[in-house]
């Protein structure tokens, strides 16, 4: 019995097993990377979605019960992305301490000013949401405004680490500083730029770079184009033309190709978020293969 109580007292002791790591439920690929980036090793982080699925159109699986029913954090963008699956994995796990208004449950839609808010809504008009757009990450300055209150809500949920967290993420913003103030060097000949976009997922990008939408792909967010609409819209390009079309990652690429071939511009594939290239390994990899990939098209 001696050498059970040695034993025990001792493996309390061990660096990294006196507390065991919080586990964070992230919606997406960009908030689990930002959550790691934080979180270091306090946390174990489970992705629920890649970069080559749509955000909006998730499955329920059981598998992704089982992870939130075990979480002690879900980190999800919010402002109605996950509409469609989010809340039936927040109910059938039954974890109380992850529900929306809880110290678990994180929104970082919440944390950005939101571009795109409807002045009516109509869902006759596609996938329109109500809150805003909510592809937020793709201008980092809302990734260091996400961070900044990621760190708060993670000391709140595991104060035995909070000092940690918030020494992350000073290191996480002085990092991304440096980086933003490369990145905006490097964009200088985008700004004015004009794009044609398959989907308004890369809104907040195109507004941080200045760069200018002259033609969307989709006749009403979220629903497919047909031939006719493509048409319609190649015919536009014609009296206002754009410099390339751009689309995500998990997006088809027939619309954004056939648009591409019929205007004469390059139809541009763009990571979207972590793991949507072999570049975009990590945040700071998105954003230098996504300015990589556009600066393809510049003047």
């Amino acid at each position: 019995m001696k050498s059970l109580i040695r034993y025990l007292i001792l493996l309390a002791a061990m660096p990294g097993l006196a507390h065991a790591a919080l586990k964070v439920f992230a919606c997406e690929p960009e908030w689990a990377a930002l959550a790691k980036e934080i979180g270091g090793a306090d946390v174990s982080v489970f992705a629920a979605t890649t970069a080559l699925q749509d955000p909006h159109r998730i499955e329920a699986r059981p598998s992704l019960i089982a992870q939130m029913r075990r979480a002690g954090l879900v980190v999800c963008t919010g402002a109605e992305l996950e509409i469609g699956w989010l809340p039936v994995l927040l109910r059938e796990a039954g974890n109380a301490d992850v529900q929306p208004g809880r110290p678990g449950y994180f929104e970082a839609a919440r944390t950005v000013p939101l571009l795109d808010k409807p002045a009516r809504l109509d869902r006759a008009e596609g996938d329109v949401h109500a809150q805003g757009n909510p592809h937020i990450h793709t201008d980092p300055r809302n990734i260091l405004r996400v961070s900044e209150a990621l760190a708060v809500r993670l000391a709140e949920v595991d104060p035995a680490n909070a000092a940690a967290y918030r020494a992350r993420a000073q290191a996480f913003a002085a990092r991304w500083n440096a980086a933003m103030a490369r990145w905006q060097t490097r964009a200088a000949p985008l700004r004015d730029m004009p794009v044609a976009v398959q989907h308004p997922s890369f809104r907040y990008l195109l507004n941080w770079l200045g760069m200018r939408t002259v033609a969307t792909l989709e006749p009403k967010p979220g629903v497919e184009p047909s031939v006719g609409y493509l048409a319609q819209v190649a015919a536009q390009l014609q009296a206002t033309p754009a410099k390339a079309v751009l689309r995500a990652a998990y997006q088809s690429p027939r619309p954004a190709d056939w648009l591409a071939r019929r205007a004469g511009i390059p139809a541009l594939a763009l990571p979207y978020t972590v793991g949507g290239s072999e570049r975009a390994s990590d945040l700071f990899g998105l954003f230098d293969d996504t300015l990589d990939q556009l600066l393809k098209a510049a003047p």
